[in-house]
């Protein structure tokens, strides 16, 4: 994978994390790399598939683990992660 992909899913773990309310995970494994599908979505302004939102509301529980790491923070904060999560109907998570 290259790096540039894998930072962009890194971003989108971590915008995922900011805009989704943090709640009891029920059997959800926290892996950034669940979130290839937003990969697009996170570094242009092309609109979130279905898949990405589904990934994301499936991650939603582990957004602010993702937010604590210094290395995915940035990603989560930024402009087109607070855009796609807006666009999946995702709210600001409360860590």
């Amino acid at each position: 994978m290259r790096s540039g992909t894998y930072i962009t899913i890194c971003a989108a773990a971590i915008l995922v994390m900011v805009f989704a309310g943090s709640q009891v995970a029920t059997a959800v494994t926290c892996m950034v790399t669940e979130l290839a599908p937003c990969a697009a979505a996170f570094s242009s302004p092309s609109p979130p598939s279905q898949q990405c939102c589904t990934k994301l509301k499936e991650q939603r529980p582990c957004l602010c683990q993702y937010m604590k790491n210094p290395s995915l923070k940035s990603y989560v904060v930024s402009p087109n992660a607070q855009k796609v999560a807006t666009s999946c109907g995702l709210p600001t998570p409360k860590c």
